[in-house]
């Protein structure tokens, strides 16, 4: 059995990004996704892709940085 432990919360930009799969359906039933990427402490967004992602990672870090942590929701 494991426990929990509290998020930290980050105290400055690249501290913590996280990633958010979201998808939708156009009317005419084509369905699209994207990968958003935010910064937790900026709120910024620094990215959103579909067919890319490890390209958009890969150039985000190259411009700003590791991020010390990345999460995800799913």
């Amino acid at each position: 059995m494991s426990t929990r432990a509290p998020m930290v919360l980050p105290d400055g930009p690249n501290q913590r990004w996280s990633l958010d799969f979201v998808s939708a359906t156009f009317a005419c039933s084509r369905r699209f996704r994207i990968l958003c990427i935010v910064d937790d402490y900026t709120r910024e967004c620094l990215a959103l892709s579909g067919l890319r992602i490890a390209r958009e990672l890969t150039r985000l870090i190259g411009s700003r940085g590791k991020p010390h942590t990345v999460v995800s929701d799913k």
